[in-house]
């Protein structure tokens, strides 16, 4: 209840209980208003602990699966913490500008990225040396521009398996098309959204730079914890694996010891010396010796 308590305080104190004004709100966002002050909606923040936990549970569980959460915020306030929130965790952000059918024509936004990716590797390796400093400064702009847009998901190789949204109002293009793809949705809602757009909202001021960065961070620390819970499994596994090799490896080898073991014991028991070399086998060879050549214990018969 302590940690709920601290979190409680942190978020009041980055100022995330406060809403919209009054006229600007959403009535489907009735249950997490918590009161109104000076024409002004206060969230409330019990609801924004409860669903922020929710939240989190959900996106570790995404990333310890290993799929990839796209985080879309291009508003100017969030643009900063999304961007090195997204990075810390290596997934894919979207900060400058939503292109329309990022999601829903995903193919054709692969092959710009394609193309913005070899011309940075001909840049890179000299392959443009060749061609006039003119094609080649309109070559780097073009890579430049592109890089702005779509350098936040160059590594995204399919769809995201989920998307983290910042104001899903101003981000209705990111989650239309998520929508229509079925992808889960995640997103910071204020009071003048409908919080049913999203499959996870969490009530939240989602226009200062304090709450929108407390948020996006608690997350980030939620998915940092998916990916290091995968990377321990992945690591157990391998041990395992390991140890069950050398497991086979070692019954392998007894196995092959007892059948070496077996045929010779087998070898020795049919040899001339019988089963043992003290045995009346070795025995019935002396006396043999001593008829035929005189000179075993016979030999006073001679």
């Amino acid at each position: 209840m302590e940690n709920n308590t601290s979190l409680q305080q942190q978020l009041l104190d980055a100022g995330v209980h406060f809403g919209h004004l009054k006229k600007k709100w959403n009535p489907k966002m009735l249950p997490y208003i918590f009161a109104e002050k000076k024409g002004i909606h206060i969230i409330d923040l019990n609801k924004t602990v409860e669903c922020l936990q929710e939240t989190a549970a959900a996106m570790k569980a995404i990333a310890r699966s290993g799929k990839k959460i796209l985080f879309v915020g291009t508003k100017k306030q969030a643009k900063d913490i999304v961007n090195e929130s997204a990075k810390k965790v290596n997934m894919p952000f979207v900060t400058e500008r939503w292109l329309g059918g990022m999601l829903t024509n995903f193919n054709t936004v692969r092959k710009s990225v394609k193309k913005m990716q070899s011309i940075e590797k001909m840049l890179g390796d000299g392959s443009f040396d060749s061609i006039t400093k003119k094609e080649r400064l309109t070559l780097s702009r073009d890579k430049d521009k592109m890089e702005k847009v779509l350098g936040g998901i160059a590594q995204l190789g399919r769809v995201p398996a989920a998307l983290f949204i910042v104001d899903i109002g101003h981000e209705h293009i990111a989650l239309a098309e998520a929508k229509r793809l079925g992808i889960m949705t995640f997103g910071v809602v204020d009071t003048n959204c409908d919080p049913n757009k999203v499959d996870f909202a969490i009530p939240a001021n989602d226009d200062a730079t304090k709450s929108i960065a407390i948020i996006t961070n608690y997350i980030t620390a939620a998915i940092a914890e998916g990916l290091a819970e995968r990377q321990a499994a992945k690591e157990e596994d391998v041990e395992d694996t390991a140890g069950d090799d050398a497991e086979k490896r070692a019954a392998r080898l007894e196995a092959e010891a007892q059948a070496e073991g077996g045929r010779g014991g087998r070898g020795r028991g049919r040899g001339p010396g019988g089963p043992g070399a003290g045995g009346p086998g070795g025995q019935r060879r002396r006396t043999t010796g001593g008829g035929g050549t005189g000179r075993g214990p016979g030999g006073g018969r001679r």
